[in-house]
């Protein structure tokens, strides 16, 4: 997400990104590499999203960064705005159907090649938040945990795509 002032693209890639949801109706996108520093979000006016972050501080390397994308009328209706844990993961709770809750998971795992303490540092992260999480909640984690699982598609029916591997994602109610 983070723009670069020397591109002769004429717009924002915030814009661009929102432009791209609203055309796959999509709700709620988790987002990684946003490589933003700190943490904050941002209204894309006209584009119906707005966009929220956790990255390394200002004073930092703009590396890794993790986020979400929510609808703008989405964002109203949020008891609780998304919460950055590192920038490596963020939470957002969601209000469902008859009292019931979600908590949803953005998370951005270190690549293969990271050194082995990152790894364990990230996983161990992941494993504290979803024990927080209560088991009433309905829980989703979405992201890129930079994993290779082959490219064998018809032993991984509907789970790896012909060209490279993806995951479908559950789609819950929509009456948040």
């Amino acid at each position: 997400m983070m723009d670069n002032e020397k591109s002769e693209r004429p717009e924002r890639r915030t814009a661009f990104i929102a432009r791209e949801l609203k055309r796959h109706n999509v709700d709620i996108a988790a987002l990684q590499e946003t490589r933003l520093p700190d943490e904050g979000q941002l209204t894309e006016d006209g584009g119906g999203y707005t966009f929220f972050w956790k990255g390394k501080p200002l004073a930092e390397r703009r590396i890794h960064g993790d986020g979400f994308a929510i609808k703008t009328e989405l964002v109203r209706k949020l008891d609780h705005l998304p919460v950055g844990v590192n920038e490596r993961l963020m939470t957002l709770q969601l209000n469902l159907c008859n009292n019931r809750r979600a908590t949803l998971i953005s998370a951005y795992a270190p690549t293969l090649l990271a050194d082995q303490h990152e790894k364990e540092l990230f996983y161990g992260d992941l494993d504290l938040l979803l024990s927080q999480i209560p088991r009433s909640h309905k829980t989703m984690v979405l992201g890129d945990f930079n994993a290779r699982v082959g490219r064998n598609h018809l032993v991984w029916k509907d789970v790896i795509g012909r060209n490279g591997t993806w995951a479908n994602a559950t789609v819950m109610g929509r009456c948040y």
